[in-house]
């Protein structure tokens, strides 16, 4: 391994203390800052039209973007990562000044002016108009003058923001409305999710409550004393909610455990309605009949209607197995009741439905997941899928040891060079023989601690890039999860649940890692919203894959792999309340879609958020909530909870199911048969994640597949006829 000792690039630092990170922001914006002004006072495309052109106007800025991201991406990680609150307050507040100040530049229209008059010359929209069906493609770029499709269609997206932030409209009051609206939901964004982020909330409860839940969960619970003496704290975290909702006995326990949930971050409530009412008050300025009409136009789906069209058909198909999926659990719980001798009501509840999943596929299935949850103790795990990506795609990752992780500081003490002692570092290498030697740094930071980002996702820390020497800049990336720590008897030991989504997360990683764009802004996950999903669930068919699956085991206690006959009972349960399951996100989708599509405003303002939130669950999915025992409709508030909406996925929800369709014909047509195949493997990540968002996503499809797209696995793989 020696050729992989010496990485060319030094791994991100992070450093950053409270006053540090506020000031580096703040001089990030004055660095561009200056240079937007420089640039206006050097170029007058009036007078001089010559002037104006993509190296002059477009490069420049683009560098100091590719630059800035450096920096930005890691001042902005704080608030979801680090032990110290001071540093997430810091990293909160230098988030606000970089969002506001890229608001200000957004709505720049003497910057704007340079930009529209390098497009204007470049003969893009001519050259556009002889080819509406595709956004950018080489042939595109040649004929606008410019030197290649990313070059093309970053002048044309660079255009494009400019008057979607505001500057189609005429300088005056609506325009001046336009950016106090941004502004503003800028900052309910970082509120919102600090909020989540630092929610502490739980449920003391007794031992007796949570009869059922497995030991090694118990064991990690904090213990009370005094008045709590005896009971145990769960917090609403996922290793103690989601095993408690899966196999406490007592449903009242469940019950509290799943309404509280709901109710953990209620200080989000007004926060969410102002956003979406803002939300639509800044579409309407701009002339767009909602919000998701405005943010669907530049994704593959191009308007509402296509994607109201595509879940409405979904739900028409999904309704029934839905139904027959309900009845069949309602039968479980019924027998269960009658067993225990407990009070059946005939209903079947929301907090009901991940506790009868597992014992159906317990008691129908053999299927014992705290038992298959025994050969994936995570370090191995993990272990097991970079050999997969190492063989699929040619690449090689080498753990830093404690002596790659040592820095010194100023005042001469030797630190460590990630944000907290549990984070994994890996330097990430080419090992085919095309390929350029180093790709970049991964990060893993998997359990949970105070403050930190409670779900699971994959963060950019460092774009690639190319920089003007032509050189690559290479790419840090890091997965954030919240997997259960080890304990004195057993180390974190994974459900498979759980196994699919570290390899889902870890496809966002390698997406990442594997992104060879000149520009920071198309790197890697950088794509359309409706297909960024597409690559990592892509990959997840390789955690129902026989061979892969077995690769991936390894028994915590014997070291024994999983046996076959295990692999075949748990690859049979892959469809299992599959349509539930797809309702559900349906439900997510369709909320998202609901509070983003609202007739008038006026309507949007008279809305129940909750009420509409918790009747579309019960409407979609057909599973009951506390209404059915005459509580009202309004008794949770999900959507106080639902960061996606948020953070980027709104009026884009839907993208999750969307993009299932690329990814299972992706896989279909070409993994299905030989999910190990290297060839298929380099090509994937050669003509898929390499490209990033720099050319039409459609395009990409399209050069992989080597025809258009099909929904026909998707239906097939769901079971419905298509």
């Amino acid at each position: 391994m020696a050729k992989y000792a010496n990485p060319p690039q030094a791994p991100p630092l992070f450093t950053g203390t409270k006053d540090s990170i506020v000031a580096d922001a703040k001089a990030l914006c004055d660095k561009t800052k200056s240079l937007l002004d420089k640039l206006v006072a050097d170029i007058d495309p009036a007078a001089n039209p010559e002037a104006a052109t993509f190296d002059s106007v477009i490069r420049p800025q683009t560098e100091d973007e590719n630059s800035g991201a450096l920096n930005a991406r890691i001042l902005g990680f704080y608030q979801y990562v680090s032990a110290n609150s001071e540093l997430r307050d810091a990293s909160t507040e230098a988030e606000k000044i970089m969002d506001q100040f890229g608001i200000d530049c957004s709505m720049r229209e003497d910057v704007f002016r340079l930009v529209d008059s390098v497009y204007q010359k470049s003969g893009l929209a001519a050259s556009k108009e002889q080819n509406k069906e595709r956004l950018i493609d080489e042939a595109l770029a040649k004929s606008a003058g410019l030197s290649n499709t990313e070059n093309a269609l970053l002048l044309e997206k660079e255009r494009m923001n400019y008057i979607r932030n505001g500057l189609g409209l005429p300088a005056g009051d609506k325009r001046d409305r336009f950016k106090a609206i941004k502004k503003r939901l800028s900052e309910l964004s970082t509120d919102f999710q600090k909020n989540l982020n630092e929610e502490k909330g739980g449920i003391w409860f007794t031992k007796e409550d949570l009869d059922g839940v497995p030991e090694d969960v118990l064991d990690t619970l904090e213990k009370g004393t005094d008045k709590n003496e005896g009971k145990l704290w769960l917090t609403f975290k996922y290793p103690d909610l989601f095993p408690t909702l899966k196999f406490a006995k007592n449903p009242e326990t469940r019950e509290k455990v799943f309404v509280d949930n709901e109710n953990k971050c209620n200080q989000n409530v007004p926060l969410f309605k102002e956003a979406i009412l803002l939300r639509d008050e800044g579409a309407r300025l701009l002339g767009y009949p909602d919000h998701a009409s405005y943010r669907i136009e530049d994704k593959m789906a191009k308007t509402p209607k296509t994607v109201l069209d595509f879940l409405g058909d979904l739900k028409s198909r999904l309704l029934a197995g839905g139904a027959k999926e309900v009845d069949h659990l309602l039968g479980l719980k019924k027998k269960d009741y009658e067993s225990r001798k407990l009070d059946f009501d005939g209903n079947y509840y929301l907090w009901d439905h991940r506790f009868y999943d597992r014992l159906m596929v317990e008691q129908e299935y053999s299927i014992d997941e705290n038992a298959i949850a025994d050969y994936f103790p995570i370090t191995s795990t993990v272990a097991g899928m970079l050999r997969i990506f190492e063989e699929l795609f040619g690449l090689v990752f080498v753990e830093l040891d404690a002596e790659d992780r040592k820095r010194i500081s100023p005042t001469g003490k030797a630190e460590d060079i990630s944000w907290h002692e549990d984070v994994i570092i890996f330097s990430v290498w080419d090992d085919t023989t095309e390929g350029e030697g180093f790709v970049g740094y991964l990060y893993l930071d998997l359990h949970p601690r105070p403050g930190k980002y409670g779900h699971a996702a994959n963060f950019n820390l460092q774009p690639g890039f190319l920089k003007p020497d032509g050189t690559r800049r290479y790419p840090a990336t890091a997965l954030v999860c919240n997997f259960s720590k080890p304990t004195p008897k057993k180390p974190s030991l994974l459900k498979h649940d759980e196994v699919v989504t570290l390899f889902h997360e870890l496809g966002h990683g390698i997406h990442d890692l594997a992104g060879r764009t000149r520009y920071a802004r198309f790197h890697g996950t950088s794509t359309a919203r409706d297909f960024v999903e597409a690559p990592s669930q892509m990959l997840e068919n390789w955690c129902w894959t026989p061979g892969p699956l077995k690769s991936l085991s390894r028994h915590y206690e014997t070291g024994e792999k999983i046996p076959d006959d295990l692999i075949k009972k748990l690859v049979a349960t892959k469809h299992v309340n599959d349509a539930l399951f797809n309702l559900r996100q349906l439900h997510f989708g369709l909320f998202d879609m609901t509070v983003h599509t609202p007739k008038t405003h006026a309507d949007l303002e008279a809305m129940d958020v909750s009420k509409v939130y918790n009747e579309l669950r019960v409407e979609i999915a057909g599973i009951k909530g506390p209404e059915a025992r005459g509580k009202p409709s309004t008794w949770g508030n999900g959507q106080a909870t639902f960061g996606h909406l948020i953070g980027g996925y709104d009026a884009g929800y839907y993208g999750y199911l969307s993009s299932e369709v690329y990814s299972t014909d992706m896989f279909y047509s070409v993994f299905k048969q030989d999910p190990m195949n290297k060839a298929q493997g380099r090509r994937y990540r050669h003509t898929v994640l390499e490209r990033g968002g720099s050319q039409d996503e459609m395009l990409t499809l399209e050069q992989f597949l080597g025809r258009k797209p099909s929904s026909e696995a998707f239906y097939k793989e769901l079971g419905i006829e298509n």
